[in-house]
């Protein structure tokens, strides 16, 4: 089974990085699939005594395929619960066990931001896990191939968006920009609203 869903990530992956998938891209309210999806993830988080919360202020839509972008936000949730608690085995950080997802329009963009409190992931390694089977010491005790990050940074750059890895103080914070619904793309990428700083996935 594990051997299955590697492969299958793989070909996955490797079809978006072709340009083909997201051939059925539909005007959607990105708020309102983050709550769906975190709704899923909230029995494994109660399991883990991690409390998940999702919130936004109001609707944010994009123009993207249901399936990949759900994917994606099952992805980076799934990474946050896994590996975004303190850990108690070495003191903590001080921060109660929570992972927040929060949508939100910037600009011509649209956020998705996870958040976590657990031990985040040194600035020398950020660009480094969106790449293939990168895995950090610290989370090889859970089951894993290290392509859940690649797999969001190919569908962050199928619908013209980026991926950022951030620092959450403590814990790590991971955004997934997309176009808004409405805004051009140029050459597969979003236009960069003034002053923001984009960096490709």
């Amino acid at each position: 089974d594990g051997l299955i869903k590697t492969f299958n990530a793989l070909l996955s992956i490797a079809r978006l990085e072709a340009g083909a998938g997201g051939d059925n891209k539909e005007s959607l309210d990105v708020a309102a699939l983050v709550r769906d999806v975190a709704e899923l993830y909230e029995p494994v988080a109660e399991e883990r005594g991690i409390v998940l919360k999702a919130e936004s202020v109001e609707p944010v839509f994009v123009r993207a395929d249901r399936q990949l972008l759900g994917q994606a936000i099952a992805n980076l949730i799934d990474n946050a619960i896994k590996y975004g608690a303190p850990d108690r085995a070495q003191g903590g950080n001080g921060s109660e066990p929570e992972v927040s997802v929060t949508t939100e329009a910037r600009g011509p963009m649209a956020e998705i931001v996870v958040t976590d409190r657990g031990p985040g992931v040194p600035s020398s390694d950020r660009e480094r896990v969106l790449g293939r089977f990168v895995r950090l010491e610290a989370s090889r005790s859970e089951p894993g191939s290290g392509l859940g990050l690649s797999l969001v940074s190919a569908v962050a750059r199928l619908h013209g968006g980026v991926v950022r890895l951030e620092d959450n103080r403590p814990g790590l914070k991971v955004v997934l920009s997309l176009p808004a619904e409405g805004q051009a793309l140029l050459n597969g990428a979003a236009h960069q609203a003034p002053g923001a700083e984009l960096r490709p996935a």
